[in-house]
Parts: structure tokens; sequence; C-alpha cells
């Protein structure tokens, strides 16, 4: 299964990319994890897609609910201008 994270960053973020590398690192250790790459989009740099690749549905669900602990914290809310977007994609269409 597959989850995109859309966010904006704020434009004094400063720390970005080691809040990102940071945040991702947890991530990609998780159990059930198989892959992170970020997007950056070509027109706004400060617009980032994060592509998560997972095992399962349950992996991610247990992923998200361990983020809700406060060993699972992160500090992206210090450098997004809005609460991130995210899609969760479980299903496939044969074509």
């Amino acid at each position: 299964m597959t989850v995109l994270l859309e966010m904006t960053l704020r434009p004094d973020a400063t720390e970005a990319q080691s809040i990102i590398s940071e945040t991702l690192a947890q991530t990609r250790a998780y159990s059930g994890n198989e892959g992170i790459e970020v997007l950056v989009d070509d027109d706004d740099s400060a617009k980032l897609v994060v592509v998560e690749t997972w095992e399962s549905t349950a992996h991610h669900a247990a992923y998200a609910e361990w983020r809700t602990t406060p060993e699972g914290q992160n500090r992206l809310g210090e450098i997004v201008a809005a609460p991130p977007v995210k899609r969760i994609f479980s299903e496939t269409l044969d074509i």
C-alpha cells in the first residue's frame, strides 16, 4: 500500500531539511515500511509530497498510531505552513 503525505513548508523553516530527515529516518525504520521518497514541486520548492510504501494497511495503521504517542512525536509541526494532507492507497486497478 502507498501513502502520500502532502506538505507545504513555512518560508522561515530553516531547519526543514534536518527535521524531515530525522522524521523520515524513524518512519523508514518502522516495521513494515518498504521505502520512502520525497518529491519536490518543480514550481514551488516549499511544496513536498512524501511517498511511503508499506507492506500492509495494518503496518501503516500501527505506525500512524505510534506517531500519536510521546515516543512517536516529531517536529514536522514546526516547519509546515498548514497541516499535512495524507492520502492512503491500498487498492490498484488492473490495466
